[in-house]
């Protein structure tokens, strides 16, 4: 089977490649160094496109977010169908339902986006959604934080916290929030080629985890000692001054993919700690 990847240089467009490299014929596409308009689909059964301008905790203009996650995506996903590519996945995010919330989101949740991001994206699933046919399958796959071997943002910039310092004020944060790893999100992109179903599916790993459970997690896989502290004040002074940074730590964001599971028969391959091990492997 023939993929057409785009975002094959970024960080989960490497993992698939490296992984998935052995069992399909994979080429990569640019659009930063690729010309659409010259873009052959010969041969092509699959385009993964991974492609995006990403969430920008200091913000980015609307018109780029629509330039790059909508008009671009359609514009490839029109190009593909009518080359007679037979399957369309695209990656999208759970920031389509909006932000944090003390019920767990489902593959069937209303979607009410509050950022430029999370409507881009769900403009894009909607358009997509319209090119799928019998000859044509439109899969979509919305994520949590995806982490693992070359993380960035904000999971590498925690991971540095704890290597840093030794005390830290997060203990008793009972929030509980959706993270999937790498392995587990590709391995998904893969069941879903195979399968070539179409519709919206749910990535995520098999338990949430609290702030403080991640914390913990991370300092033992690094072999580091950690000891997490209470200061209710410096919460109140987060909430205040960061409230963005305080529902991301103090925040519920969960995610069952029961029926993405149910769907497509799918069991995650790897585990949590199996995971964040990985993404600490050479630290």
């Amino acid at each position: 089977m023939h993929i057409l990847v785009t975002g094959a240089t970024g960080f989960i467009g490497t993992y698939f490649v490296d992984t998935y490299s052995s069992r399909y014929t994979i080429t990569p596409f640019s659009f930063l160094k690729d010309n659409i308009e010259t873009l052959e689909f010969q041969g092509v059964d699959v385009v993964v496109h991974l492609s995006a301008l990403v969430h920008q905790m200091g913000g980015a203009s609307m018109e780029a977010y629509e330039r790059i996650n909508v008009t671009q995506t359609v514009a490839l996903a029109h190009k593909a169908k009518n080359a007679g590519v037979k399957q369309f996945i695209f990656m999208s995010s759970v920031k389509v339902y909006g932000e944090e919330s003390t019920k767990a989101y489902t593959e069937h949740t209303q979607c009410i986006p509050v950022d430029a991001y999370g409507k881009s994206k769900l403009k894009a699933e909607v358009a997509l959604q319209r090119l799928n046919d019998k000859h044509f399958t439109v899969s979509t796959i919305r994520t949590p934080i995806v982490y693992g071997y070359g993380v960035k943002a904000n999971i590498k910039n925690l991971v540095s916290l704890i290597k840093k310092m030794p005390i830290l004020p997060f203990a008793k944060i009972y929030n509980r929030r959706s993270m999937v790893y790498i392995g587990n999100l590709c391995h998904l992109i893969d069941v879903i080629i195979q399968k070539n179903i179409a519709g919206v599916f749910l990535s995520c790993d098999g338990e949430t985890l609290s702030t403080t459970e991640l914390i913990a997690d991370i300092a033992q896989a690094l072999n580091k000692k950690v000891y997490l502290i209470s200061i209710p004040l410096f919460e109140y002074s987060l909430r205040l001054f960061k409230p963005t940074f305080h529902a991301r730590l103090y925040g519920n964001f969960e995610i069952d993919n029961s029926h993405t599971k149910k769907l497509l028969n799918l069991e995650n391959p790897y585990t949590v700690q199996e995971g964040i091990d990985s993404m600490l492997e050479e630290e």
